[in-house]
């Protein structure tokens, strides 16, 4: 699980979950930001989602040449609604 803390207290092992607090910290500094700081995020957030998806098609079919894979990630973004 994400945002998760392991403690030992005397040799028990509590699980705290740290999500809904990293997720109200996000949220604050979303607020804070510029519209153009926002934009620079969800640009930078959407290429590296795009680059992740290439490199687990390339995983997937490491016989295909890079303009395969190129179509298929624009494949799979065309597909892509809200």
């Amino acid at each position: 699980m994400p945002w998760l803390e392991l403690s030992t207290i005397r040799d028990t092992l509590i699980c705290v979950d740290h999500a809904s607090e990293a997720r109200e910290a996000q949220i604050s500094r979303f607020r804070q930001m510029t519209p153009g700081e926002r934009w620079s995020a969800a640009r930078d957030l959407y290429w590296s989602v795009r680059r992740l998806k290439e490199a687990f098609i390339r995983q997937q079919h490491p016989d295909w040449s890079n303009d395969q894979v190129a179509a298929a990630v624009r494949e799979a973004f065309s597909r892509v609604r809200d």
